[in-house]
């Protein structure tokens, strides 16, 4: 047989030489730091690979289209369609990346997309629900309890997320609103506060005192709050509650959006409020509350108050 012919598959991986695990690591690592992403975002790309070449049992550099195609077969029978979809987006960054910068000749997720998932109703609180939840907190009496019943206060009346209320300083706090730094994309935001919330807040301050550091929220220990806690204890007070549903930030959030829409905010309003980069989680909000829109049309829809005769 002779060697006239082009070399094979197996043979041209002999010649090139490809970047390994270790490298490509390092490569888009260097990218995020550059791109100032998030600690928590480059945390979850890591986890994320190594859950990944956990499960592909391969370095991902060596990986092609139908091994990832296998991986979500496999992954199928074990974890929910959202958590697979949230390690192809970490895996999509990262070959996206490595093919764009020619450390890659193809890339593996060209034709992966991302897997279809029934939308679920977003859980909110009603009104009995949050008087239920606050008068649980005033039965302790302590400082600990009184800070929760105000953080409940301040995620309510603005809809921010975990991360950026551990971010707050006392030095945000302006009045009737606070400026939002610690935030998703980056990008400061102002959100807006209740005269309850103003009332209470400059309550809890004047209580908080002064202490070694410049966070708004502290424990008991005057040292900065740990989210983790937040999210514990709030479990805690939906059980002494007797909630049934959900009762935590991401809660507070949705139900902060869902009062807004019902009260008649505009998708745009909102969209900067809850620090969203695109109208698409906003428009899903209104989507999700139809009902609760239709009976506003009902009560406030152009037609209503014409008379019309027939012809």
């Amino acid at each position: 047989m002779g060697r006239r012919g082009d070399l094979s598959k197996e043979e041209l991986k002999i010649i090139i030489k490809r970047i390994n695990d270790e490298e490509a690591f390092e490569v888009f690592y260097r990218d995020c730091y550059l791109r100032n992403l998030r600690p928590a975002t480059i945390d979850y790309y890591k986890n994320e690979f190594k859950a990944a070449i956990k499960n592909l049992n391969r370095p991902l550099v060596e990986c092609e289209q139908k091994d990832l195609e296998e991986l979500i077969i496999n992954s199928k029978k074990l974890i929910k369609v959202t958590t697979i979809n949230t390690r192809l987006r970490a895996l999509r960054s990262f070959y996206n990346f490595l093919y764009k910068n020619k450390h890659l000749e193809t890339n593996p997720m060209k034709n992966i997309k991302l897997l279809r998932d029934r939308q679920k109703t977003i859980e909110t609180l009603e009104n009995k629900e949050i008087e239920l939840l606050i008068k649980t907190i005033r039965k302790q009496k302590t400082f600990v309890g009184f800070r929760d019943e105000v953080i409940l206060l301040v995620f309510l009346d603005t809809g921010i997320r975990l991360s950026e209320l551990i971010g707050i300083e006392v030095e945000d706090v302006r009045d009737n609103h606070i400026i939002i730094r610690k935030t998703k994309n980056l990008f400061e935001r102002t959100v807006y506060l209740s005269e309850t919330t103003q009332e209470q807040l400059k309550r809890y301050i004047k209580i908080r005192g002064t202490v070694g550091t410049q966070k708004l929220f502290i424990n008991r220990d005057d040292n900065d709050l740990n989210p983790h806690s937040i999210q514990t204890r709030f479990a805690k007070y939906r059980k002494e509650a007797n909630i049934s549903k959900r009762v935590g930030p991401h809660t507070f959030r949705h139900t902060m959006a869902k009062r807004m829409i019902i009260a008649g905010i505009d998708a745009f309003s909102l969209m900067t409020l809850l620090g969203h980069q695109d109208m698409s989680i906003t428009k899903r909000y209104v989507n999700l509350w139809g009902p609760d829109i239709e009976r506003k049309h009902e009560q406030y829809g152009a037609l209503k108050g014409l008379k019309f005769r027939r012809c």
